[in-house]
Formats: C-alpha cells, structure tokens, sequence
C-alpha cells in the first residue's frame, strides 16, 4: 500500500497560485533537508499531499524523490505530477517540514464536478461544521 507525504504551501494561497507560480518556469520539485527513509512505500503510488492556510486541498502524484549534494549540503528533491488533484478539503495543524500520511489519514479525491462547484472558503465551513 502506497504511503503519502504532506507538506504546508509556503507563498502561495490558493491553488491557482501555485499553478501559476509554476507557470513562470519552475519545474513541479519539492526541495525539503530530509530525504525520506521509506522511499520505496512512497514510490509504490505516493501523493504530496498540499496543506493551504490550514487546509489539506490538493494532491500530487510522487514521480521520483533523489538525494542532491553531500554530507551537509545533501538535500532531497520531490518531483510530482504536474497534474492536480483536488481533495476534500481537510483541516490540518502548522508543522515544519514534511510528514508522512497514511492512505487511511488522507481525504478523499473529488471529482471534477464536487470541485469545480465549491468555493474552497464554503468546504472548508462545511468541513469544520462536519457537514462534509
């Protein structure tokens, strides 16, 4: 069973922002210090899972995690799909860095219809009043 990551969204507010940050050229790479020690659960169909000012909104599919430079400059980078899919929004906590989320922890896809006609400000109400 494939293991997930999850990661907070640092510069961007929305989805739209990041699609379009991504639009001026940079490549779909997340740079994190840590390289992962279970690699190989994450490869096996991982997604990053992208937390939003407080909410879990959208996935990526994991393509390839290497391990740049060495000794202390060594550093970890994450590519994903370009493609993104959204979730059901989820709220989650601030952490640093990157965590590992479990298949059973992680929302729910939803489909193009669910997330093409909710505002993301009206899902996250209704999440937290647990009316979705």
């Amino acid at each position: 069973m494939a293991l997930h990551m999850i990661k907070l969204v640092v510069g961007c507010d929305t989805i739209d922002d990041l699609v379009a940050w991504h639009k001026e050229g940079h490549p779909w790479v997340m740079h994190t210090r840590m390289t992962p020690k279970r690699i190989d659960e994450i490869l096996d169909g991982g997604s990053l899972y992208r937390v939003f000012k407080g909410q879990v909104l959208c996935r990526q599919a994991i393509l390839a995690i290497d391990t740049v430079g060495e000794g202390q400059n060594a550093r970890c980078e994450v590519t994903v799909d370009p493609a993104i899919v959204r979730v059901a929004p989820q709220p989650r906590r601030a952490f640093q860095g990157w965590r590992y989320l479990k298949p059973e922890d992680a929302p729910p896809d939803l489909t193009e219809g669910e997330a093409a006609e909710m505002p993301p400000e009206l899902a996250r109400q209704l999440r937290e009043l647990g009316a979705w």
